[in-house]
């Protein structure tokens, strides 16, 4: 910026453009040869030290795109940053699928533990998006921004400010930890998160970056902050005694569940384990800091969502064994079983009384609510395949399965028993591969995410929505069992009535009823019977 008083082109109506910004000290500091300027109360503004951010460039801005973006975060030296973001979720064999912003993971995690602040530092477009989508999905409390400007960011300011807000909102009367999300600019420019205190006041600092184009989607952006979360809590346990959960430790062995699912699922999981002597412990991402200590305190952990890699790690550290797959079906309840009863050492004549006593209820409740129909299956969410799985138990047909989740060691035990079935798993499926398995199977019923379900409609094909209507009811033990089948049923004898639906809108929103035109439209023939 030079002299606001220099003559130009430009016509002034007003002295607006003058007025006080309150950001003149670090406007100054950047320009070429500038002295340090003294601020409030003698404060002096220093040239930025070594660990100040640096913008890696011009275009690095939101709009710039994700591999320029990429370009300047390795510039401004998060090499190591976006190689680890990189192993443990990788992109491969296809590209970033087509997804929300992936911090919207992340933040809703923060929004849901108690004592828990959370902050965002991004730009205002994408701060105003994830605040607004957040309280659309029931987010009771605030959200913390700290903005900035190219000034800011270009002086290091910016860090400052993060810093400045740290320490204000650090009170352990009120928190028991304060969670700061670098999206894609703070990212990209480098600003180190890194070097925030640890903990205020008692209060932990937990900073971490959850850029676009690094992290693929929001199912993984939750595990970045429970990893985070999870290594801190590990770090406190290593270094001595530790808080209670609320409820007291289990007088039984705990089997950590790994993902976040339907409310009734841990209990239904937790019946299962009573034969055989254990019980279910926290489902991470936790609701309160405490619970991390029990989580790392389990006999085993199940890896209900596949995709949990930095959680894995931490865990695994701690000297945990880890089970992949869940209890969902007969045939994945009795596997399930068998893998957690050989992690945790369990006699074979407890596994047997388990099999005994649950695996004729799992069988009873699905012959009880039998699925007839072709389906193919896609979301975001990560619980894909097992969907997928107890659908096919329950009867149906399942030829296409995709899910934006990355493939992994974990997801081994569901891609075996679906491919030893036929079925064709898509991971990190494209919207376009979804919209083409539609179109190829011509399914009796689409679940999927809302364009996929869009498209399946537009041709007469029952479809429902795989967020708000498939992962909003239990999936594991008998109460999983029979649980799709009303949904699923229903949806699938509304396709008479799709087609009387398009046959009564035929051609609206088609071809010169589609309100939008690369040509002026041509007026029908009259004499053919049309109109204009």
């Amino acid at each position: 910026m030079g002299d606001a008083n220099r003559p130009t082109d430009e016509v002034v109506y007003d002295d607006a453009g003058r007025t006080p910004l309150g950001n003149e000290a670090a406007r100054d500091a950047a320009e070429p040869g500038a002295a340090p300027t003294e601020g409030p109360a003698g404060d002096t503004t220093q040239e930025p030290t070594g660990d100040a951010p640096q913008v890696a460039g011009d275009g690095a801005g939101c709009h710039a795109g994700a591999d320029e973006l990429r370009r300047a975060a390795e510039a401004a030296g998060q090499s190591e940053l976006l190689q680890r973001l990189a192993t443990d979720y990788p992109t491969g064999p296809h590209d970033q699928p087509q997804s929300m912003c992936p911090a919207f993971g992340s933040l809703r995690v923060g929004l849901r533990m108690r004592r828990t602040a959370t902050v965002l530092c991004g730009s205002a477009c994408c701060v105003y998006g994830l605040t607004f989508t957040s309280h659309f999905y029931g987010a009771k409390r605030s959200v913390g921004y700290v903005p900035f400007d190219s000034e800011t960011l270009v002086t290091g300011k910016l860090f400052e400010d993060v810093r400045a807000a740290v320490q204000q909102l650090a009170d352990p009367a009120k928190y028991d930890a304060v969670v700061v999300t670098n999206l894609c600019v703070p990212t990209a420019s480098g600003v180190p998160l890194r070097l925030l205190p640890k903990a205020i006041d008692g209060v932990r600092i937990i900073g971490i970056d959850v850029p676009g184009f690094g992290v693929p989607t929001h199912a993984e952006a939750k595990d970045v902050l429970a990893g985070a979360m999870l290594k801190y809590a590990r770090g406190e346990a290593e270094q001595g005694p530790v808080q209670a959960p609320r409820e007291g430790r289990s007088e039984k062995p705990t089997v950590t569940l790994l993902g976040e699912m339907f409310p009734a699922d841990p209990v239904g999981v937790g019946m299962l384990l009573e034969p055989l002597g254990l019980a279910a412990g926290p489902v991470v991402p936790t609701r309160e800091w405490r619970e991390l200590y029990a989580a790392l305190d389990c006999a085993a952990v199940a890896a209900i969502h596949p995709y949990y890699t930095a959680s894995i790690r931490e865990l695994q550290e701690a000297g945990r064994r880890v089970v992949g797959s869940a209890p969902v079906g007969h045939d994945g309840t009795a596997a399930w079983l068998d893998a957690i009863a050989d992690a945790c050492n369990v006699p074979a004549d407890k596994l047997a009384a388990a099999k005994n006593a649950f695996l004729p209820i799992i069988r009873k409740a699905l012959a009880e609510a039998p699925v007839d129909g072709t389906i193919t299956v896609s979301g975001y969410e990560g619980s894909e395949l097992l969907v997928a799985r107890l659908l096919m138990e329950s009867g149906a047909r399942v030829p296409y399965v995709g899910t934006a989740a990355p493939k992994t060691q974990w997801s081994k035990p569901d891609l075996e028993w679906l491919e030893a079935r036929g079925t064709t798993v898509q991971f990190r499926a494209a919207l376009e591969q979804d919209k083409a398995a539609v179109d190829a199977v011509k399914p009796d019923l689409a679940i999927g995410t809302t364009p996929v379900v869009q498209h399946a409609k537009q041709q007469s094909i029952p479809a429902l929505y795989f967020t708000n209507l498939i992962s909003a009811r239990p999936l594991m033990g008998a109460a999983g069992a029979g649980s799709l089948a009303q949904v699923v049923n229903a949806a699938l004898a509304s396709r008479a009535r799709f087609d009387r639906m398009n046959a009564f809108f035929a051609g609206v929103g088609d071809g010169d009823t589609a309100g939008i035109w690369d040509r002026m439209p041509a007026h029908a023939d009259k004499s053919a019977g049309g109109h204009s």
